[in-house]
């Protein structure tokens, strides 16, 4: 058995997302388990370098974790042979470019989610990627999440018989900056910089609902913007002039051909009283079940009780103790993590990998549809996105 080095260019790791998911719990986290194991016993050890415009701040971040090679001339970074595969997860708005000269200069591309702030965008680079030949893949990492695989698994075993709808919950209150400070970076709020729920969330959205309920065909979407004035990083008032909430309804074509209802809130602007910031409720003919990022709960059609409406009597039903837990059965790892190894597994080994670009071009052709929805006030269907 072997080791080889893998070099992977990695961009907007200074971020939040890009350094606590991809560098810190995924991509170090593989260095220090020993690398990627293949199929046939040998190691994949990754060797990245860091690019970011602010020096200081990545090489701080290097030194911090460990990484030996840092810098901020990414066109040097993507003139280096040694390195074969770029990473991006910093603006939504350069990504489409930067993903465009990354291969062109001959590199497997992996990226978080949008693919772009547009349809036109995400279809023209996932074009470039398919005629490159080159591997490439985008972030789907709910799909790897414990919850939403105890989910699969229920799908998988009959356990709904025919689905029929959806409802997932997501959100918590996000803090305007005046009284506390706020917890998420100000630019989400404003449509000039790429902010927005909806292009933030409905591209998770299709992908979840896509490979684990049914094909999206339709989408009626209205999203809003309820606190329109917040404060920044600096304590400065601004407008918010993105969507903070989406309420959406989508019609699935479910595995049978039956339709399946899906019913989704995203909001920034919602305090929480469920079991998590996120939840999936799933109902079937055969059972019904819940999940949250870790956790799900079922309950089935032989253990569903009889509850009485009568509201002039206080409910004694405690309708949360009636579900079955789904129990851990195996140890669940990092799921971005999950979705970093079999990405180099596929460039490594040419394992099979579903996760690609035009899938994450499917979320913003979603995006788009949502939006325009929103503005006409009326359904908007959904055609197969052909490349």
């Amino acid at each position: 058995m072997s080791t080889q080095r893998l070099g992977i260019v990695m961009h907007g790791v200074t971020g939040r997302m890009g350094m606590n998911q991809h560098l810190v719990r995924s991509i170090v986290a593989i260095r220090q388990q020993g690398g990627v194991t293949l199929g046939n016993g040998d190691k994949v050890m990754p060797d990245p370098i860091l690019i970011g415009r602010n020096g200081e701040k990545v090489a701080a971040l290097a030194r911090a974790h460990g990484i030996e090679r840092w810098g901020t001339d990414l066109e040097a970074a993507l003139a280096n042979p040694q390195d074969t595969v770029f990473f991006d997860a910093g603006t939504t708005q350069m990504r489409p470019t930067l993903l465009a000269q990354a291969l062109r200069a001959g590199k497997h591309v992996y990226c978080e989610k949008p693919i772009a702030t547009n349809l036109n965008e995400a279809v023209a680079v996932a074009r470039l990627a398919q005629a490159s030949g080159l591997k490439h893949g985008a972030v789907q990492d709910k799909l790897f999440l414990p919850g939403l695989r105890k989910l699969a698994m229920l799908k998988r075993a009959g356990f709904f018989g025919r689905m029929l709808s959806v409802r997932i919950e997501f959100g918590y209150w996000v803090f305007e900056g005046d009284l506390q400070p706020i917890q998420r970076p100000s630019w989400n709020y404003r449509a000039a910089d790429g902010g927005g729920i909806i292009l933030d969330m409905v591209c998770h959205w299709r992908y979840v609902l896509d490979n684990l309920f049914g094909e999206v065909q339709a989408v009626s979407c209205l999203g809003a913007t309820h606190i329109p004035r917040r404060w920044d990083e600096a304590g400065e008032p601004y407008d918010a002039t993105a969507d903070d909430a989406a309420y959406a309804t989508f019609q699935l074509r479910g595995a049978d051909g039956e339709p399946v209802i899906a019913q989704v809130n995203s909001s920034w602007t919602t305090r929480v009283r469920r079991d998590d910031l996120v939840t999936f409720h799933v109902d079937g003919t055969h059972g019904s079940a819940v999940a949250g990022l870790q956790d799900c709960r079922a309950q089935s059609r032989v253990a569903t009780p009889r509850p009485v409406w009568n509201p002039d009597v206080k409910q004694t039903m405690d309708f949360f103790g009636q579900w079955q837990e789904v129990p851990d059965t195996e140890v669940y790892d990092n799921g971005f993590k999950i979705q970093w190894e079999a990405f180099i597994r596929h460039v490594a080994e040419d394992a099979p990998y579903r996760w690609t670009l035009p899938e994450g071009a499917k979320g913003v052709q979603l995006v788009e549809a949502a939006l325009q929805s929103s503005r006409e006030r009326r359904w908007i269907d959904v055609p197969a996105l052909v490349l």
